[in-house]
């Protein structure tokens, strides 16, 4: 099965406020097996990067002013990707991103040449409630090397990313786990019913002991004891 692990590095946060695609990033897989081929572009947004968001990926203004329009790169993403199963962290969010550089061309939506998505971060919330689960705490919980991760950068968290699923997938394709259904027989002890017990009686003197210290517990609890 041919996949493919993307992320994007955007302007902002939200697409419906003009925010633009300024990186794209993507790995190949084919049988759970890095190709070596790679999707990598960074784009001129026609728009400023928020500040906040050149903090987080260090992508400035400056350095995407000569860079190509996502319109100049389309075929080509689309290429890379056809046919493919999607494996992304967060998944809404790049898809809000890249449906929207899509619909501004006119060329619909990812979904219509893809199959399907994996939505890495869903499945880390069900295998790990309760913790954190972004892309560095999934590295270290998963021991993959992200030293050099100074930035977030959509190729390098891609392969990250690519990583991180061969570990959290390791021995099945999906978090669907079949439950082993044992036979009732299976469970059988055998030979039980061969096994002779050996029932060792007290003697009179360990009677008479055991007699005595009920007769002293009676007296000084000031009850009648039974006797067992």
């Amino acid at each position: 099965m041919r996949r493919i692990v993307l992320d994007t590095e955007t302007t902002g946060l939200d697409p419906a406020l003009g925010h633009r695609v300024i990186e794209i990033g993507a790995v190949e897989m084919v049988d759970r097996r890095p190709t070596g081929r790679t999707y990598h572009v960074y784009l001129n947004p026609e728009r400023e990067v928020d500040p906040g968001a050149q903090a987080v990926h260090g992508l400035s203004n400056e350095f995407l002013a000569d860079k190509p329009r996502f319109a100049e790169q389309v075929d080509a993403f689309l290429a890379f990707v056809d046919a493919a199963e999607l494996i992304i962290h967060n998944a809404p969010f790049d898809l809000g991103f890249l449906n929207a550089e899509l619909g501004r061309l006119e060329r619909g939506v990812l979904s219509a040449c893809t199959q399907g998505v994996v939505d890495t971060l869903k499945m880390a919330r069900q295998l790990h409630p309760g913790q954190k689960n972004n892309l560095d705490a999934l590295c270290r919980r998963y021991g993959v090397d992200n030293s050099g991760r100074e930035y977030h950068g959509a190729l390098l968290d891609s392969e990250l990313l690519a990583e991180v699923w061969l570990a959290m997938t390791r021995g099945q394709e999906t978090l669907a786990i079949d439950p082993v259904i044992m036979a009732p027989q299976a469970f059988k002890l055998t030979g039980v019913s061969d096994i002779k017990l050996r029932v060792i009686e007290p003697d009179p003197s360990e009677l008479e002991a055991h007699e005595n210290y009920l007769k002293a517990l009676s007296k000084e609890s000031k009850k009648e004891l039974p006797a067992w």
